[in-house]
C-alpha cells in the first residue's frame, strides 16, 4: 500500500497533523477526546518511518550498482505429518552483482555450486555432477526474484508484475514485500530487508510452503579489472552441457 492511499497519511509536518486532529476532536468529552488524539497522533508520527520503504529500496538499488557480499541462506521445507520439527537446510556462499542484468552466486557449503548472469545466459555449474545447464537469461529471470538483485534499480519494472508494499521496521531493517499479481505456480511472496547501506536478507515463500531466508553481509566493492572474469563463465573441460 502506498503512503498516498492511506486515509490518515500525514500532510506536512507531525505537529501541523495533531493539530488538524486536535480542531477535529474539540467536541468530544474530554478523556475520549485525550485518547483518540493520542492515538492518531502517534499514528501520523510512526507511519513515515516504515511508508517511504519502497522509495528508499529504489534508492539503495541505485545508489550500488555492483558489489560483492557473503550471505547464509536457510531452507526451511513445511512441516510433514508426524514431524516435531522442520527439515531446515543451511548453505553459505559469496555473492556478486554488476546491474543490470549481471550477478554470480558461489555456493561454498555444504555443496559447491556456481550460478552466474552474464546478461545473456544464465549458468548453473554442478561440480558434484559435472554438469552445466545454460539457459536464455530473459527467459531463466523474467520478473523473478533474481530480476530485483540484476535490475537497474528502477522497480517500475516489477511493479508491473507485483504489489509492492512497505512493511513496519522489524530487527533494525526497512522491509519491502512484494506479492505476484497474478499467480505464477511458484512464488507466493518475497521480502526484502534493508538498511541505509546494504541489501540485508531476501526471504522468499513459494505456494507449497518452502521458506528460503537469505541474509548478506560484508558489503565490499568489486576488484578493479575483476568483473569480465567473475560474470563470464566457461565450462570445465569435460563436463555435460544441458540446454533445456
Amino acid at each position: 500500500m502506498q503512503a498516498s492511499s492511506v486515509p490518515w497519511a500525514p500532510m506536512g509536518s507531525e505537529k501541523f497533523w495533531c493539530r488538524r486532529v486536535r480542531n477535529k476532536l474539540l467536541a468530544l468529552k474530554p478523556i475520549k477526546r485525550h485518547f483518540v488524539a493520542l492515538f492518531f497522533c502517534a499514528i501520523a508520527v510512526a507511519h513515515p518511518a516504515w511508508a517511504d520503504s519502497v522509495s528508499d529500496l529504489q534508492s539503495l538499488l541505485r545508489a550500488t550498482p555492483s558489489g560483492q557480499l557473503s550471505f547464509e541462506q536457510t531452507v526451511t521445507a513445511p512441516m510433514k505429518s508426524g514431524q516435531t520439527r522442520a527439515k531446515q537446510t543451511r548453505s553459505t556462499g559469496e555473492f556478486m552483482f554488476s546491474r543490470p542484468g549481471k550477478f554470480r552466486f558461489d555456493y561454498q557449503k555444504p555443496f559447491p555450486q556456481t550460478i552466474v548472469a552474464d546478461g545473456r545466459s544464465l549458468w548453473l555449474w554442478d561440480p558434484d555432477l559435472n554438469q552445466v545447464t545454460v539457459r536464455d537469461q530473459a527467459q531463466a529471470l523474467g520478473n523473478t526474484p533474481a530480476a530485483l538483485v540484476a535490475g537497474s534499480g528502477d522497480l517500475n519494472a516489477l511493479r508491473a508484475v507485483y504489489v509492492l508494499t512497505p512493511m513496519p521496521t522489524e530487527g533494525g531493517l526497512k522491509w519491502v514485500e512484494a506479492v505476484p499479481k497474478q499467480p505464477d505456480g511458484t512464488l507466493k511472496l518475497m521480502r526484502v530487508g534493508f538498511d541505509a547501506t546494504q541489501l540485508r536478507a531476501l526471504v522468499m515463500v513459494d505456494n507449497f510452503g518452502q521458506t528460503s531466508d537469505m541474509r548478506f553481509a560484508k558489503l565490499a566493492a568489486l576488484e578493479n579489472g575483476a568483473e569480465a572474469a567473475v560474470f563470464r563463465f566457461v565450462p570445465p573441460s569435460g563436463a555435460d552441457i544441458i540446454r533445456p
